[in-house]
């Protein structure tokens, strides 16, 4: 009797430590007929806001693919999509919480964040510079020694920045800004000598700012940065869902058709054009998708 009474509570309790199917993103959704999609302001040109205040971009398209594939996948005919708005620092708790189902926008990939979340596979690879007026000749790390810099709070720059300012005694003051608009407003009224952001990021705030041609963006690159869709962990069934959707628009040609839209024609608001063509580094995740956090398997 003992031994059939620890068999049941070993059962029970292993039974009560697995993850029940219902507690999915697809079953939340199904059961809900809502899909969240936690977008940004600024990321030019993956999730920003137009003339009409809408979130639209290069991540926001892929998402809305996404959508139409959960859609397919549960039978329904139309999922209402709820659009929240996200931070570099509020996107991972309130994807881990269950406030959003995917976070649409600027994401780098890294070990540490996948801790937390999960990663669809890599559509963009990018770096990460930093921005000045082209007047202050800032050309590299050397020059900002001893200078006040700002990047964005939450995100993978700002770790670098402040492990490269420790490791090679650079003596800067590292300002953390609440979004790239205001970090870049920071060195626009001189109160910070350059913004460390991802590249792409920077030349699209660059060609919407008032003055282009007063910025200069830095030549050298100091990190590699996948980005892709921030999915939940441990959710399976939602990440299979997702993935796939982002391999088949690879492999037919629907994520290239995006690119060539959002990088290399003129976009909303102002008909800018970022004449970004994609890097080799991007070819090979397409032809090869990952989810990999690992920098190296994108050089």
């Amino acid at each position: 009797m003992k031994n059939t009474l620890a068999v049941l509570c070993a059962a029970l309790a292993v039974t009560a430590a697995m993850p029940s199917h219902a507690e999915g993103r697809l079953d939340k959704i199904k059961s809900s007929g809502v899909i969240t999609l936690g977008h940004r302001d600024s990321s030019i040109p993956f999730s920003y806001l137009d003339d009409k205040q809408q979130p639209v971009g290069y991540s926001m398209d892929i998402c809305h693919e996404i959508v139409k594939a959960v859609e397919k996948k549960l039978g329904v005919d139309k999922l209402q999509v709820k659009l929240v708005p996200v931070t570099s620092s509020t996107r991972i708790p309130l994807l881990a919480n269950g406030t959003v189902d995917l976070n649409c926008g600027s994401s780098t990939n890294t070990k540490a964040r996948q801790a937390q979340v999960a990663f669809a596979p890599t559509t963009f690879v990018t770096a990460t510079r930093f921005v000045s007026k082209k007047a202050d000749d800032l050309k590299s790390l050397d020059d900002l020694k001893g200078k006040t810099v700002v990047s964005t709070a939450g995100t993978s720059n700002i770790r670098w920045a402040t492990g490269a300012n420790q490791k090679d005694n650079l003596g800067m003051n590292i300002i953390p800004a609440k979004d790239h608009a205001e970090a870049m407003l920071t060195v626009e009224r001189g109160r910070a000598a350059a913004f460390f952001m991802d590249d792409i990021l920077l030349a699209g705030l660059v060609a919407t700012s008032h003055h282009p041609d007063e910025w200069v963006i830095s030549k050298d690159a100091y990190t590699v940065e996948p980005y892709a869709i921030m999915e939940p962990k441990n959710d399976p069934d939602f990440k299979a869902l997702v993935d796939d959707t982002i391999k088949g628009m690879m492999k037919d040609g629907q994520l290239q058709s995006l690119y060539k839209k959002w990088f290399e024609s003129p976009i909303p608001p102002k008909g800018v054009n970022l004449k970004w063509p994609m890097s080799d580094q991007l070819k090979k995740a397409i032809a090869n998708p990952t989810d990999s956090a690992n920098p190296d398997d994108y050089r």
